[in-house]
């Protein structure tokens, strides 16, 4: 294997995660970081692998993709699953974080790498070749490295994505709050749950609709990820719409009454040791005085909440990658660049390591001078790689950023009924394709 360094742009979850796989293969990387000289507004730490948003890595079981995509993840000897497994909070069946456990934990992993060299300070333009490069800046990159993709790529596109608050332990009122988890999955009790009465939560809704906004600035259309819509977007869709989705109170009886309330706000630890909670989906873009009065107002146990972060909403950008990416993730007309991460166009942290770990594989396979060998499509990585080469989607559809999802595999033969059986299909057909490609 031609052993060339390879230059690393970015150590987030895809970049920390490209790095990290190289390495282990024997290959010198230089990792490029523009922390701690400089954040962008939505980093606080200058830790690699930040997870600026949630502090949850989703479903840990493999019957949904995500989990199945943790499954792949462990096999392949992540170190974004590692590390996660190695910080894990209760968080019932989904597998969350202490954060800046986590973010330590790959940090330290990293600067003890023998062939990892961190370099901080921004880079102001794209590698040159000819040795090869993995551009993993993320959504958030400076803005003049950001021009330069732009330039190399016909233009950028974009969504907001947004951010939770957090409060502290201690100021939450434990009389009102119970805690459970949904239908009692994981430890049963792994997270707080606030109740509301009918009139409580309409009251709520009225608040959010009618709560001052951050205003967007004028060249900005509020275009917003689905997966992670404000809670005040999804509060305008409709009355019901948040006791049908963040909300909703199904698999949440009071323990000790037996009886369901209308609708919960769930909270979810942030750390090992209990001393910060998550408003589990209530990514806002509220201005800050409104959050404390809406929230403190309106959501039973809050009432004298001290917020530890408060909500925002920040714009992401990505490339479109089926146009502009060969299926490597190699840049058509720049092919010593390979891009990995949420810049690509996948949606989440764990996809992102996923997307950093295929850029590593593709290096790898040009390094030993051998044919690219993509991941099988049935596997929640081969999916992934579908979404990212454009064959899971309709010809003509609009690229936009996804989460890993079963639409995204190639459909099953003979259409299993029911969607247990579906999705132990899913899951077995990915397990038997992923064995002879490790």
């Amino acid at each position: 294997m031609d052993l060339t360094r390879v230059t690393v742009v970015g150590a987030g979850l895809a970049g920390s995660e490209a790095a990290w796989q190289l390495a282990r293969a024997g290959v010198p990387v230089l990792v490029r970081e523009m922390k701690p000289g400089r954040r962008s507004p939505a980093h606080r730490s200058d830790e690699l692998a930040e997870l600026v948003c949630s502090n949850s890595l989703r479903s840990d079981n493999p019957e949904n993709a995500i989990g199945l995509l943790h499954e792949e993840l462990r096999r392949l000897k992540s170190l974004v699953l590692e590390a996660a497994d190695l910080c894990r909070v209760p968080a019932g069946e989904a597998l969350a974080v202490d954060r800046q456990r986590f973010s330590a934990t790959v940090t330290a992993r990293m600067r003890a790498h023998p062939r990892i060299e961190i370099e901080a300070g921004e880079l102001l333009a794209l590698p040159e070749g000819p040795g090869p490069a993995i551009v993993a800046t993320g959504p958030l990159t400076g803005d003049a490295l950001a021009e330069a993709i732009a330039r190399l790529c016909g233009g950028r596109l974009h969504f907001y994505d947004a951010i939770a608050p957090i409060v502290a332990a201690d100021s939450i009122d434990h009389a009102i709050a119970y805690r459970k988890s949904r239908y009692g999955k994981g430890g049963g009790d792994d997270y707080l749950n606030l109740p509301l009465e009918e009139g409580e939560y309409r009251a709520f809704v009225k608040a959010l609709c009618e709560g001052e906004k951050v205003p967007p600035h004028a060249f900005e259309e509020p275009r917003y990820f689905e997966g992670c819509l404000p809670i005040e977007v999804m509060a305008e869709r409709g009355l019901e719409v948040l006791s049908h989705g963040p909300m909703k109170p199904v698999g949440l009886e009071h323990p000790a009454t037996g009886r369901r309330p209308y609708a919960v706000a769930q909270l979810r630890a942030e750390d090992e040791a209990g001393t910060a909670y998550n408003l589990v989906g209530f990514q806002t873009r509220l201005t800050w005085p409104e959050q404390r009065r809406i929230f403190r107002a309106h959501l039973p146990g809050l009432a004298h909440a001290e917020f530890l972060r408060l909500g925002q909403v920040h714009r992401n950008t990505f490339i479109e990658a089926p146009k502009v990416l060969a299926p490597d993730l190699s840049h058509q007309q720049a092919p010593h660049l390979f891009f990995a991460g949420q810049m690509t166009g996948v949606e989440g942290y764990v996809e992102s390591a996923a997307c950093g770990l295929m850029a590593a594989r593709s290096v790898l396979d040009r390094l030993s001078g051998r044919p690219f060998r993509p991941p099988p499509p049935a596997t929640a990585l081969g999916a992934l790689h579908r979404h990212l080469t454009g064959a899971a989607h309709p010809p003509g559809a609009p690229y936009q950023p996804s989460n890993v999802v079963f639409a995204l595999f190639p459909p099953l033969e003979g259409r299993p009924r029911g969607k247990e059986q579906r999705k132990l299909a899913y899951l077995e057909r990915a397990r038997r394709e992923l064995t002879p490609w490790l």
